[in-house]
């Protein structure tokens, strides 16, 4: 599936009305240049998990965590895994816990990542405008269902 946003609103919107369906375990892989709006569409997913603290980017901290909401939200960056291995963080116990792991950069991680995911790829359309396209591609039945909940 592919859609269109005119504004950091509306990929915000975007986000927000699918944080409504997620549950816990499950992985979104979010995919972009620097500056694509990873960090606003997970500001939308927050919303919609009904947490209200603001949302950072990660990427100085590699994992921010957010449990206020309807389930957690385990925010991670892996560009800048240099110092840490994918053990050491303890990526399995966060795929296979309580909250919704949403990813950044995860091919740096791409051996340690489970089978099933939704991966959404974020591009800026023009350097000077807000525009951008998302494109989501599900793995495995759970993200189609998911993927198809969305378009309605």
């Amino acid at each position: 599936m592919q859609l269109r946003t005119e504004n950091a609103t509306q990929t915000v919107a975007w986000g927000k009305k699918l944080g409504h369906l997620l549950q816990a375990q499950d992985l979104l892989l979010l995919d972009g240049d620097l500056g694509a709006g990873k960090t606003t569409f997970t500001q939308g997913l927050a919303q919609g998990l009904g947490i209200t603290r603001p949302i950072k980017s990660p990427t100085f901290t590699l994992i921010r965590e957010y449990q206020m909401g309807r389930i957690p939200l385990y925010h991670m960056d892996m560009y800048r895994l240099e110092d840490s291995s994918p053990e050491e963080l303890g990526l399995s116990e966060y795929f296979a816990g309580d909250g919704v792991v949403v990813m950044e950069w995860s091919q740096f991680v791409a051996d340690f990542l489970p089978a099933q995911y939704l991966r959404i790829q974020i591009t800026r359309l023009a350097q000077a405008d807000e525009q951008r396209q998302l494109t989501f591609q599900a793995q495995g039945q759970r993200y189609q269902e998911l993927v198809a909940s969305l378009r309605k």
